[in-house]
């Protein structure tokens, strides 16, 4: 059986006239006489009762009925489905996040490919470091990383997505909680609370650098792996940080993000294989670009 006659006899089937189907089909009648008799010889059985008015299907044309709807149905969403892989429109598509934009990236992305790309699974690993992403884009753990820092690896393109200013965290109850901005030489003396030294996070350097700029380096230093509990050692009273002003959308009570008034930033990027990329992942990599395009959470600066 070929799926043209099984369309061929399901309309048949339904227009109970070989003029009206054949004109469904667009085909000649004769072509349609001609492949419903085909179907049946190989089938070996009838499949309707003909008479100069009315074509009707017999028992085993009433049989066939419905595996040819399952069969035809199938084959359509297959069609379908293929088709949206090409396009990118369908598929699996696995995503990695620095820790720093898990709670800011991470949901906007989530909810846009959601509704925009519904047959598009999407695999979303937050709260990693540069160094796992990397890695995990070169062993095919992840098609898509959202990262910072330097990426050398020629077998990896990248796209800067947006420069982010750093902003300090405080406990609530800190003096300068209250202030709109603060130069960041107030935090000298001040014990920091900071992620992984240089091997493991570029977040480390960034922040160890922007102070030395200001006149000092943070000690003692406590270092955290997770940005979320970076912000929990600051609210339970440990240090002061710094981070990527979109870390202000990890809303926890105790602490309070405070604008600095040197135009200290961080960069954040999109990286994926130069080569081997799924049209669902380029569909996903431009959605990141969307999402994560824009300036942080769009707080003001220092006035």
């Amino acid at each position: 059986m070929e799926l043209r006659q099984l369309r061929s006899f399901l309309a048949l089937v339904e227009e109970c006239h070989f003029g009206r189907a054949a004109a469904r089909l667009h085909v000649a009648q004769p072509a349609l006489s001609q492949q419903i008799k085909q179907l049946e010889r190989e089938l070996g059985i009838a499949l309707f009762h003909r008479s100069t008015r009315r074509v009707e299907p017999t028992e085993a044309g009433r049989q066939l009925t419905d595996y040819a709807r399952a069969l035809v149905t199938e084959e359509e969403r297959a069609r379908v489905h293929l088709r949206e892989l090409a396009t990118g429109h369908a598929g699996r598509v696995s995503v990695g996040f620095i820790g720093t934009a898990t709670y800011d990236v991470l949901p906007r992305v989530a909810r846009t490919v959601r509704a925009e790309l519904p047959a598009v699974t999407m695999d979303l690993r937050g709260e990693l470091l540069t160094p796992e992403l990397v890695a995990g884009l070169l062993d095919g753990r992840y098609d898509l990383a959202v990262l910072r820092g330097a990426v050398t690896d020629a077998r990896l393109h990248v796209t800067p997505l947006r420069s982010e200013p750093l902003v300090a965290v405080v406990p609530s109850h800190h003096p300068l909680a209250g202030r709109s901005c603060v130069p960041l030489r107030a935090l000298a003396g001040e014990p920091f609370v900071i992620h992984p030294s240089r091997a493991r996070s570029s977040m480390y350097e960034r922040v160890l650098a922007a102070c030395a700029r200001a006149g000092f380096r943070p000690e003692p230093l406590t270092e955290v792996g997770e940005t979320a509990t970076l912000v929990v050692f600051v609210a339970a009273g440990h240090g002061v940080a710094l981070v990527p002003r979109s870390v202000r959308s990890l809303s926890l009570d105790g602490v309070t993000y405070v604008p600095l008034e040197e135009p200290e930033a961080v960069d954040l990027l999109l990286a994926r294989r130069v080569h081997r990329n799924s049209p669902a992942a380029e569909q996903v990599a431009s959605v990141i670009e969307r999402c994560a395009g824009t300036a942080g959470d769009g707080a003001p600066l220092c006035p």
